[in-house]
């Protein structure tokens, strides 16, 4: 079924912290098989080249979005990640190697019926929020696949899973992210989102299928625009980019962008 809303034509979640790290961490990201498309925005992979030297840790920033992953080395062990409104450090062991799946927002609760709003700001084991996928994982995958390998059997499944769905949607919810999108976040709340239900209906919708409220969600939003622009650490003080995105300030913008990335805008962007 098609949704009234083409999420991926209008946002592109990025975590972009592994390439500013070490030179023996990659990172990976492959799209879903064409049916998915509205549903994952990526499979990621994220492992050590060679053995480390030292503990990795890896930040995640906030985009927006929930995760399933997994130890390629140790597949029963997987997690789901809900919506963060801020960064996340992951301390890691010297070698690794993680698979992930990325769903666009409101697509994980769309396919699992699991209210967002009790997964947010936090990681759980998979089996506590949907056991068949849990044990899917575990029983099918073991580190000597290849990524791509990884991708088609994934895909397969999630083909199959949705082909048993019957989806409920409200439009009004996809409106008011329609109006957050194209706007890039910057957005009146109160004023902008009135697509036809009460403030807190519009609440209820965004716990549960995002994770946390439409203003939480729109600045999410907003500091993902800014990383997709990559200003230099001259235009951010030349340009005054943070009048633009909608901050009182620059003190304001370098403050929020700090929680969802976990360095300021200079380090971000340094060149």
């Amino acid at each position: 079924m098609e949704f009234s809303l083409n999420i991926r034509q209008l946002y592109r979640p990025l975590q972009p912290t592994v390439k500013q790290s070490t030179d023996n961490v990659s990172y990976v990201e492959l799209p879903p098989g064409e049916p998915l498309l509205p549903y994952i925005y990526c499979y990621w992979q994220l492992k050590t080249d060679k053995s480390l030297q030292e503990r990795f840790t890896y930040r995640v920033v906030a985009d927006g979005c929930i995760d399933i992953y997994f130890e390629l080395n140790n597949p029963a062990e997987n997690y789901v990640m809900g919506f963060c409104k801020k960064y996340t450090e992951f301390p890691l062991a010297n070698s690794f190697h993680y698979v992930g799946i990325r769903f666009l927002p409101t697509m994980f609760p769309q396919l699992f019926q699991v209210n967002a709003k009790e997964l947010s700001n936090r990681y759980i084991h998979l089996k506590e929020v949907n056991d068949p996928v849990s044990q899917f994982i575990a029983a099918t995958f073991h580190s000597h696949q290849s990524f791509h390998t990884i991708v088609q059997l994934l895909n397969g499944f999630f083909i199959k899973h949705i082909s048993r769905l019957r989806f409920t949607m409200d439009d009004r919810l996809y409106d008011a992210l329609q109006i957050i999108f194209r706007n890039q976040g910057l957005v009146a709340v109160e004023k902008e989102l009135n697509t036809g239900i009460s403030p807190r209906q519009l609440r209820r919708l965004f716990d549960f299928y995002i994770g946390d409220t439409a203003k939480t969600f729109a600045k999410v939003v907003r500091f993902q625009n800014i990383l997709q622009a990559k200003p230099s650490t001259q235009s951010l003080r030349n340009n005054k980019l943070f009048f633009d995105a909608g901050y009182y300030d620059q003190a304001h913008f370098i403050r929020e962008f700090r929680n969802f990335y976990g360095v300021t805008p200079s380090k971000a962007f340094g060149r």
